[in-house]
């Protein structure tokens, strides 16, 4: 649950009023993933990208990002959130794949994450070895949706955060 809290707050840096989210500083874009740093104690850095293409189209959906971020006063490095833009029923599930790659991410209000830090390290390494993402799920009011972003910029923006908040 902590881990959940935590995440929480870096999903507000870029939706919340533009004050708070100057907190977080773009370090460097990275073809379709941008880097950031916040400027807070304790630091976070994290990686960021939105989807290419959503389906199914004229859904009303709030922002929709993929993160992944770093926090050194913890030595967390490599933790997945993505904002869904809809808030999920109790205990749904959403499936991202990569080429024939799944994995299953748990969900908690407008966000999905990864359970196991071990699968947290596979999903961030079939991503740096794929070209897109596709993550499908299925809002509270029962709409199923696809949306697929690319991993163009990833791994650069990675090595970036990784400099920016060493473990």
């Amino acid at each position: 649950m902590r881990r959940a809290v935590r995440v929480a707050s870096v999903l507000g840096f870029l939706s919340c009023t533009p004050a708070f989210a100057q907190e977080a500083t773009l370090l460097e874009k990275f073809k379709d993933w941008s880097a950031y740093a916040t400027t807070g104690n304790p630091k976070v850095c994290f990686v960021v990208a939105q989807p290419k293409a959503s389906l199914p189209k004229g859904v009303r959906r709030g922002p929709i990002y993929f993160y992944i971020s770093r926090y050194p006063a913890d030595q967390v490095a490599g933790e997945i959130s993505v904002k869904m833009g809809y808030p999920f029923a109790p205990g749904a599930k959403t499936t991202v794949t990569i080429g024939s790659n799944k994995f299953e991410l748990f969900t908690k209000e407008e966000g999905a994450f990864v359970e196991k830090q071990e699968d947290e390290t596979k999903l961030v390494d079939a991503m740096k070895g794929g070209s897109t993402l596709k993550i499908d799920g299925r809002s509270a009011r029962g709409t199923d949706t696809s949306d697929e972003y690319s991993l163009d910029g990833l791994a650069e923006a990675l090595e970036r955060i990784a400099k920016e908040c060493a473990i």
